[in-house]
């Protein structure tokens, strides 16, 4: 059995949610008949979190969106939100209570803050974890329940903070050296919380492709992002190289590349591609039983 063969996990296909084995062809889509991205499975319970694009927009922030949940196995689908909103970049929570979270612009200001609901919540019932009126974004979460967010304040520096939303919000400034030259994006914590994945691009003018892959040493006490290794596009190819993330036993990394998917092995560094068609279009890939 090829490595790739071992890893589970949900995927964007034409705009089809697929749960599946990678580096095996797909079966029936988990949904279909709409256009479904970033899949997010949940760390325990096999749900998955995504988002449902109700209305298109050439400029992507103006897209109107709706967070839903659905159970790996096709059960359980429910939606979080109204379907008014732009919401965006949705995952879950490690604590143990598997809340969904997720990103929501601002109308008035065009920023955006973190939002939490909950499985089985009703549209509207949604809670805001951060300022509306000052740009927050969140990541990914970490098992003592803060969240790894990227803010842009007037009151605080800009970059990467561990928040800890309750009961008062509390933000920790994330010590990385790249950080100072350019911007992370994407970023993901493997299941241990010892190391990250993210994307990263130099200087902070927001551009999707040429982006270079990169691994690191983490550390949640002293909050630092260390010992940084590409993993893919070191030569910053002008393609839009996106979303990496975790296997669960940590051995290896899964992200897209110019509509595929690839899986990097961790030990000895190769790359194998592990979408099955060629002329199909895969994005944003996640594995079992591991949130980003």
């Amino acid at each position: 059995m090829a490595p790739s063969e071992s890893y589970r996990g949900a995927y964007y296909k034409n705009g089809e949610i697929h749960v599946n084995t990678f580096g095996t062809p797909e079966g029936t889509p988990l949904t279909e008949g709409h256009a479904d991205f970033k899949p997010s499975w949940s760390k325990t319970g096999d749900m998955l979190v995504f988002f449902r694009r109700l209305k298109n927009d050439p400029v992507v922030v103006n897209w109107i969106t709706q967070i839903c949940v659905i159970h790996t196995d096709g059960t359980g689908f429910h939606t979080l939100t109204d379907g008014t909103h732009t919401d965006f970049n949705q995952t879950w929570t490690r604590d143990g209570s598997n809340t969904p979270i997720w990103n929501r612009r601002n109308p008035a200001s065009g920023r955006f803050f973190v939002v939490r609901s909950a499985v089985g919540a009703k549209p509207g019932d949604e809670q805001a974890i951060t300022d509306p009126s000052h740009h927050s974004w969140a990541y990914t979460c970490l098992k003592d329940g803060r969240i790894l967010v990227q803010i842009a304040s007037p009151n605080k520096k800009r970059g990467y903070y561990l928040l800890t939303p309750d009961p008062t919000p509390k933000y920790e400034w994330v010590v990385c050296d790249l950080a100072n030259h350019g911007l992370l994006d994407r970023l993901s914590l493997s299941t241990s919380e010892t190391r990250i994945c993210f994307e990263y691009q130099q200087g902070w003018k927001r551009k999707v492709t040429g982006r270079t892959l990169y691994m690191a040493d983490f550390d949640a006490k002293s909050r630092t992002i260390s010992n940084p290794k590409v993993i893919a596009n070191k030569e910053g190819k002008p393609q839009w190289y996106a979303y990496p993330r975790w296997t669960r036993d940590e051995k290896a990394i899964v992200y897209h590349a110019a509509g595929q998917l690839y899986l990097y092995e961790v030990a000895s560094g190769s790359t194998t591609k592990v979408s099955a068609e060629e002329k199909a279009d895969y994005r944003y890939p996640h594995l079992e039983g591991a949130p980003k």
